[in-house]
């Protein structure tokens, strides 16, 4: 138990020479000049953070500009487009079945015009399709192959 005492002793007094050491000006010096680095450097984080927000934002207001610009040009060529003969002589065509001078205009019928039409595919082929389409690209090379080789039709 003594020698504990006088352990506990030791270090209370090896605390009170480090204490003694803080009090030297020379450590409150080093420690004012270390507050002082930390500061000065945390500011020069803020100001570096606080310019590459606004260049982010000054590149994103300039793409925006760009993409007014070409929106504006756009629509210029499509007034300008609007007022030409062409625009007018199509719109007439659709719009009221009117044809240029010397023109014939045939009418056909709905059946014969469907006749020539392709069909669509239906909801089950397609989905055969898309499960070929799933396989790896050697399945579908292979399957190809296959069907060339055995005049099959592919699917």
């Amino acid at each position: 138990m003594e020698r504990v005492r006088e352990k506990i002793k030791q270090y209370q007094k090896k605390a009170y020479e480090y204490a003694g050491d803080l009090r030297d000006v020379r450590v409150a010096g080093l420690a004012v000049f270390l507050i002082v680095v930390l500061l000065i450097s945390w500011s020069g984080i803020k100001v570096i953070d606080t310019n590459y927000s606004l260049q982010k934002q000054i590149a994103e207001l300039q793409q925006q500009n760009r993409l007014q610009k070409l929106e504006d040009n756009n629509l210029k060529l499509q007034h300008q487009y609007f007022n030409t003969n062409q625009y007018l002589e199509i719109t007439a065509r659709q719009e009221f079945g009117l044809a240029a001078s010397g023109e014939k205009v045939l009418v056909v019928p709905a059946n014969v015009a469907m006749a020539h039409t392709v069909a669509i595919p239906s909801l089950d082929q397609q989905a055969k399709t898309a499960t070929v389409s799933h396989q790896p690209a050697y399945q579908r090379n292979f399957q190809a192959w296959m069907n060339f080789f055995l005049h099959r039709q592919s699917p």
